[in-house]
């Protein structure tokens, strides 16, 4: 992780000191910033690998600016919550962000979910792609249709109706989680441990935000609730 370069946008001055040496003792690049707009143009000028953004920051708060980055890259999204019952986490998953942490925060916590998150991104199809079942494919051995839904998991590609769907690095890895096994109810738990790389406890709306976010883009019908046990793909 010695090259990894993390925008870290956060207005208090103690917490954002603190966390920006506990950072580089375990050998990130760390850009701090106080405020959302001299974030952006951070993110801008550098292109880091990962972004810390406290919700409740001045000049642009943290979801507007994951809005922001969103809508120009996929670079994974880490959102800082004073509350963790806050609306504001839901509105920053939904706003694009890959997962967030509660303040206060342990940096030895802090450091494993970045790890999580850089981990998947960097092997974004990872051992679903390789755990693909024969269910749903059409024959051109890493192409899997579902009705007009097509799934290139070498390419990570999507295409709904022959138009291209654009995923993020976490929705890929969702999609190609229930493509893997088509007609299969997967717990919010299980898809926790397999998506997010959780060995741990996790809070589900991370997931219930994602899977909401995927129908939007692939078809709110192709994934199905199953009340009390999870989610699955309709094949």
């Amino acid at each position: 992780m010695a090259d990894t370069h993390v925008l870290f946008v956060e207005d208090d001055d103690v917490i954002r000191e603190a966390t920006q040496l506990a950072l580089e003792r375990d050998g990130f690049v760390v850009t701090a910033m106080p405020d959302g707009l001299l974030g952006l143009e951070a993110f801008r000028a550098n292109r880091p690998d990962i972004a810390l953004l406290d919700v409740m920051v001045p000049g642009l708060d943290g979801v507007s600016l994951c809005r922001r980055i969103r809508d120009e890259s996929t670079v994974p999204v880490i959102m800082l919550s004073a509350r963790a019952d806050s609306i504001d986490v839901v509105l920053g998953l939904e706003a694009g962000a890959d997962d967030y942490v509660t303040k206060p925060f342990d940096g030895a916590v802090l450091v494993a979910r970045i790890r999580a998150v850089l981990r998947r991104f960097g092997h974004a199809g990872g051992a679903a792609s390789g755990e693909l079942a024969s269910g749903g494919q059409d024959g051109q051995g890493a192409v899997l249709t579902f009705g007009e839904l097509v799934i290139d998991t070498e390419g990570m590609e999507v295409r709904k109706a022959d138009q291209p769907v654009a995923l993020t690095p976490t929705e890929m890895r969702l999609l190609l989680e229930f493509s893997s096994a088509p007609g299969t109810v997967l717990s919010r738990d299980k898809l926790l441990e397999r998506v997010w790389d959780y060995g741990w406890g996790g809070d589900t709306r991370v997931v219930d935000v994602h899977v909401q976010r995927l129908r939007t883009k692939i078809g709110q019908d192709r994934i199905e609730t199953v009340r009390g046990f999870g989610y699955k793909l309709k094949a």
